[in-house]
């Protein structure tokens, strides 16, 4: 799969997409239903679908971001879009039927949200060889038909991770991960390498809210406020939040306390209702509506090819935001100056903690 083209600006990619993502903030509880009138394509001319992860449309994170990419590519090709929520007991066996569903229904391509899908899309997509399918956020997935989208997160992070530290006032800045896994161990290592490349004394806290097998902590506000107040009363006054539904409970505890927060995937302060999006320092980016676009499009005139598709900082897969004008212009600089030098092979952000 080719690497996408550079499309928008590195820090203002997904401001564009805030209409668009406003579309989205009533997501359905509903198994498998057909989208909303916008992309409205002829049947005729074929289905897309897209079967979200926890929290499905409506997180204000990545399973939004999917919609976007996948409404405005099924507008642009004439499709239907078909969409499927997910519920927090599913097993590898619902998943399964979900995207059998799918396929069986026509749709070509499938696109699964999230790395929990990946048995799954595996053994459907052996079912349905003639359909194309592609996973976010996986790339264990070995097949002629499968193209998993990937993203440096950690190289985003490394940015915000950044901005935190040159933001602070009180020297320590904390992370919140809302399960501890390989996956968002990456947002820690880059946020941390940012921080510590902005300021080499500064502390950084990290705690993630579950532990494998409970995926809980993607969609558990309460339990992120909580943490978070911990965070904040031992001295932390700026939290990225790297937990999907949970960075809610980040925003509304960082309110509170009167300090502040990062948000992830897209601009959390374009997202975020007033006035709790104030609190929102900048968010990491993660251009998941860009990969799925792309991947939709390319099934679409014949250009899409299997295997691992990275969306970097220099495809502008991820970034940072600056919404909100919280960001001081010294600091946007030496972000700006990060970001060139990874782009460029002179800083090489980790993706494991020390």
């Amino acid at each position: 799969m080719n690497r996408p083209r550079r499309k928008t600006p590195l820090r203002l990619g997904a401001v564009l997409l805030a209409a668009a993502l406003g579309l989205a903030a009533c997501g359905s509880d509903s198994d498998t239903e057909s989208g909303g009138g916008s992309s409205g394509g002829d049947p005729a001319a074929g289905k897309v679908a897209v079967a979200y992860d926890l929290g499905g449309r409506g997180d204000g994170g990545f399973n939004d971001l999917a919609y976007a990419g996948a409404e405005a590519a099924a507008e642009t090709i004439g499709a239907e879009l078909v969409e499927s929520s997910a519920r927090a007991e599913d097993t590898d066996a619902d998943r399964t039927a979900r995207l059998t569903l799918m396929a069986e229904s026509g749709a070509n391509p499938v696109i699964a949200v999230g790395f929990l899908y990946a048995p799954s899309v595996a053994e459907v997509a052996e079912a349905f060889p003639d359909t194309w399918f592609a996973i976010v956020d996986d790339n264990t997935v070995e097949a002629d038909n499968v193209a998993s989208l990937m993203f440096a997160a950690e190289e985003g992070s490394f940015l915000v991770g950044a901005a935190a530290a040159l933001e602070t006032e009180s020297g320590s800045v904390g992370f919140i991960g809302g399960v501890n896994t390989p996956l968002i161990k990456e947002f820690e290592a880059g946020f941390t390498a940012g921080a510590l490349a902005a300021d080499p004394e500064i502390d950084v806290q990290a705690a993630y809210l579950t532990q494998p097998p409970d995926f809980n902590g993607f969609n558990d506000p309460q339990r992120g406020n909580e943490s978070a107040q911990g965070m904040f009363d031992s001295g932390v006054d700026i939290i990225f939040a790297a937990a999907g539904g949970s960075g809610i409970g980040v925003f509304e505890a960082a309110d509170g306390a009167g300090l502040r927060a990062i948000g992830v995937d897209n601009d959390q302060y374009e997202s975020t209702e007033p006035p709790l999006n104030e609190v929102i320092l900048t968010s990491m980016l993660k251009r998941v509506d860009v990969g799925v676009q792309t991947f939709i499009e390319s099934v679409a005139d014949g250009t899409v090819e299997s295997g691992t598709a990275l969306f970097d900082l220099a495809s502008d897969g991820v970034g940072y935001s600056t919404s909100g004008s919280f960001l001081s212009p010294e600091t946007i600089e030496a972000i700006d100056a990060f970001a060139e030098q990874i782009i460029a092979g002179e800083i090489e952000v980790p993706t494991t903690v020390e």
